[in-house]
């Protein structure tokens, strides 16, 4: 007894409620990502918006959204590699400290070590 007309309309509601939610929750959180600047490829906006990522490779239109906006990405500097740069200036700015410190301490201790040759010499001739 086979129902051979079986309703499957509810079914398919159901199915494209939920692509749609997944369509607003994968354009929200491009948005996001955009805005706080983080890399967009198709890894980032799955676990950003909670869609898988054969949906967001089988559903074209956010397909074609993800790669654009990635190529539109592949020009700008990556926060890291700003990040590494600012790291790198300060250590330039940090070691440029460091070598005035050095000198002025060794000019420091050689006049000490001069002042110290002169009471050696009182302290000799007053023997």
């Amino acid at each position: 007894m086979a129902n051979n007309s079986p309703n499957i309309e509810g079914i398919n509601k159901y199915s494209k409620e939920k692509t749609e939610t997944a369509i607003r929750k994968v354009d929200e959180a491009l948005k996001k990502m955009i805005r706080k600047q983080v890399k967009i490829n198709f890894n980032a906006v799955s676990e950003h918006s909670g869609a898988s990522k054969g949906f967001l490779y089988k559903n074209s239109d956010l397909r074609g959204r993800i790669e654009m906006l990635r190529k539109q990405q592949e020009g700008l500097p990556s926060a890291k590699q700003v990040k590494r740069h600012m790291s790198d200036s300060s250590k330039d700015v940090v070691i440029a400290t460091l070598k005035q410190r050095v000198q002025k301490l060794e000019k420091e201790n050689s006049e000490l070590k001069e002042q110290l040759k002169f009471r050696f010499g009182d302290l000799y001739n007053q023997i």
